[in-house]
């Protein structure tokens, strides 16, 4: 299963323990990548947050994942899942 995640820091929740959290991120980040859950990241240009889409076995495992994340509780979330897109029949 494969998930957009689009997530913005709530600037209205600004404080110490936002920017530790912030500054968690990238090596969260990276660990996931390591472990196969995450497959990208980009930072969204001109906004506070990221796009990260992430490759899992369930709908429990990526929730359990992404409530783990340190800016969980100072983001808003957009999720997407992903499903692939065929490309129908080859042409001869």
């Amino acid at each position: 299963m494969k998930f957009l995640v689009l997530w913005q820091i709530e600037l209205s929740l600004l404080s110490p323990e936002m920017a530790r959290a912030v500054g968690a991120m990238p090596e969260y980040g990276r660990r996931l990548e390591q472990e196969g859950k995450v497959l990208s990241r980009y930072h969204v240009v001109g906004s506070h947050g990221g796009a990260w889409i992430y490759e899992v076995g369930s709908h429990e495992e990526f929730e359990r994942l992404l409530g783990r994340a340190p800016v969980f509780n100072f983001a808003r979330y957009t999720v997407y899942p992903l499903a692939e897109m065929d490309s129908g029949p080859a042409a001869d």
